[in-house]
C-alpha cells in the first residue's frame, strides 16, 4: 500500500480536479475527496486532494475548514502540504488566500513562523507571473475579464501587493531572472528572503521549465501554496515520472448534458458557441427565480423532451452587466446562492432522468452540484483541456452505474469545449491503464 507523500487542500471543486489532473499526468497516483472524509481510513495513493468549497466563504470559515483538512492529511502521514487556489488568484481584500496561508503556516511552524511561496502560474492555460505581476494571456490580470468577476473581481495584477494586503507576514519576490538560473538559484533566493524576514515569496514563472525548477527547489518545504501549475514540478522530488496515459474510466453511457453557472468571459464564449451550433439550451433567469418561478421544474420538463444523442445545455451564464443588475436587486451572496442551488437541483434531476455524462461549468456551481449529487470521491481520467479532466464518480442517484463528471473552471477550455468534450467519452473503457 502506498504511503501518501503530498496532501492537498483545494479551495474549490474545479480547482481540485485541475490539481489532481496535473498530479496524475506527472506520475502520482491521486485520490480526490469531496470535503474532509469522516473516516480515518488510510488511502492508497501518492497524493490526496481534499476539495473544499471555501474560496468565497467568510475568511474565518475558510481557515477553520482548511485546518480541519490539514489535520486529516497529517493523520494520513503526508510529507508536504499544498494549498491550491485559482490560477487567477481569485480573492477579496479580506482573503481567503492570505488568511488560510497564515493559518497553515502557523499550524505547521508556530505563530508567525515558517516560509512558503505563492505562485498561481499555469503557462499551459496562459497564466504567467512576471516581475510579480499576473498575466492572463497577453493581458495583465487587472485588464482581463477577471476585473468584472461577480464574486472576486481582480483589479490589481501586482501579486506582492495583493498578497501583502491579506497576510500579516512580509511578502517578497523571486524574479524570473533567478528562476531561469534553475533550482539551486531559487533555493538560494528562498534562503535570502527568509533571512530578510520574508514569510511568503511570490515566484515568477512564464513556462513549464520554470515550474520544474521551482518544483525542485520546493523539495522538503512543509507548505506550498499555488495554482495547479506548480504541481507538474513536484512529483519528481519523489522519483516519479510523467505518464503518457491515464487510468481508464469505465465505459460511458447515458445522456449528455452541460450545467453552467459561470459568468466568466471564456464560459460566455463557450455557451454562445454551443447555441450557435444549434444545440438545445435552456436559460435560467435569476430574477424570475427570485420572484418564485419554478424554473427548476421547467428546466427538467424541457430536458425530458431532449431525446437526441447530442448534448444539451442548462445555463445561468450571463454578461457582466446582467449579473450586476441581478446582484443589485438581490445582493451578491443571495444571487449566487439562488442560482447555484437551482442548478444543483437541476443536475440532480438530470441524473435521475438518465444523464450519465455531465459537464459543470464554474467553481461555485461545481461545488453545489457535487454536494447535491452526494459524491464523496472522484476517480481522475483523461484530460479534456488543460486543467479539466473527465472523472468517474459514484452517486446514490444512479447506484451501480458510473457517472462521468467534468468540473470546469469558468476560465478554462476553448470556445468549442462544451460541444467537443463528450467526444472523448466514446473511448472510455479502451484507454490504456497507466502503471
Amino acid at each position: 500500500m502506498r504511503a501518501p507523500r503530498l496532501g492537498c487542500i483545494a479551495d474549490d471543486f474545479t480547482g481540485a480536479t485541475d490539481l489532481a489532473n496535473n498530479l496524475v499526468r506527472q506520475g502520482m497516483v491521486t485520490v480526490q475527496t469531496i470535503g474532509v472524509p469522516a473516516s480515518d481510513e488510510r488511502l492508497d495513493a501518492d497524493a490526496i486532494v481534499v476539495a473544499l468549497k471555501s474560496r468565497t466563504i467568510p475568511a474565518a470559515d475558510a481557515v477553520q475548514q482548511s485546518l480541519q483538512a490539514l489535520r486529516w492529511l497529517q493523520a494520513q502521514g503526508v510529507e508536504q502540504v499544498y494549498f491550491k487556489y485559482c490560477s487567477t488568484f481569485d480573492s477579496t481584500p479580506a482573503g481567503n488566500i492570505g488568511p488560510v496561508t497564515d493559518a497553515l503556516l502557523d499550524a505547521l511552524h508556530g505563530p508567525d513562523q515558517g516560509f512558503t511561496i505563492a505562485c498561481p502560474a499555469f503557462p499551459e492555460n496562459a497564466r504567467t507571473v512576471f516581475k510579480g505581476h499576473l498575466f492572463v494571456g497577453d493581458q495583465l490580470l487587472s485588464d482581463s475579464g477577471m476585473r468584472q468577476h461577480p464574486l472576486t473581481p481582480m483589479t490589481d495584477a501586482n501579486l506582492v501587493r495583493v498578497m501583502q494586503a491579506q497576510t500579516r507576514r512580509r511578502v517578497g519576490l523571486v524574479a524570473r531572472d533567478t528562476v531561469a538560473r534553475g533550482a539551486d538559484a531559487v533555493r538560494g533566493a528562498f534562503a535570502t528572503l527568509q533571512q530578510q524576514g520574508v514569510g511568503v515569496a511570490i515566484v515568477d514563472a512564464v513556462d513549464n521549465a520554470d515550474l520544474h525548477a521551482i518544483g525542485a527547489a520546493l523539495k522538503g518545504l512543509p507548505l506550498v501554496t499555488a495554482g495547479s501549475g506548480i504541481a507538474i514540478g513536484l512529483p519528481a522530488n519523489w522519483g516519479l515520472q510523467a505518464r503518457t496515459t491515464t487510468s481508464a474510466l469505465p465505459p460511458a453511457g447515458g445522456r449528455c448534458a452541460v450545467v453552467s453557472g459561470s459568468c466568466s468571459a471564456a464560459t460566455q464564449a463557450q455557451v454562445a458557441h454551443f447555441r450557435q451550433l444549434g444545440l438545445p439550451s435552456f436559460q435560467l433567469d435569476a430574477l424570475a427565480l427570485a420572484a418564485g418561478s419554478d424554473l427548476v421544474a421547467d428546466a427538467l420538463a424541457w430536458a425530458r423532451t431532449q431525446c437526441g444523442a447530442g448534448p444539451f445545455l442548462v445555463y445561468a451564464t450571463a454578461e457582466p452587466q446582467a449579473v450586476r443588475a441581478v446582484q443589485q436587486r438581490l445582493g451578491v451572496a443571495a444571487a449566487g446562492e439562488l442560482v447555484e442551488q437551482a442548478l444543483a437541483r437541476i443536475a440532480v434531476g438530470l441524473v435521475e432522468g438518465g444523464v450519465r455524462q455531465l459537464i459543470v461549468a464554474g467553481g461555485e456551481t461545481s461545488g453545489a452540484v457535487v454536494q447535491a449529487l452526494g459524491v464523496d470521491r472522484m476517480r481522475i481520467g483523461p484530460q479534456i483541456a488543460p486543467g479539466v479532466p473527465w472523472t468517474a464518480v459514484e452517486s446514490n442517484l444512479c447506484p451501480g452505474e458510473p457517472l462521468h463528471l467534468a468540473l470546469k473552471s469558468g476560465n478554462f477550455g476553448g470556445t468549442d469545449f462544451m460541444s467537443q468534450a463528450f467526444v472523448m467519452t466514446q473511448a472510455f473503457g479502451v484507454l490504456e491503464t497507466a502503471p
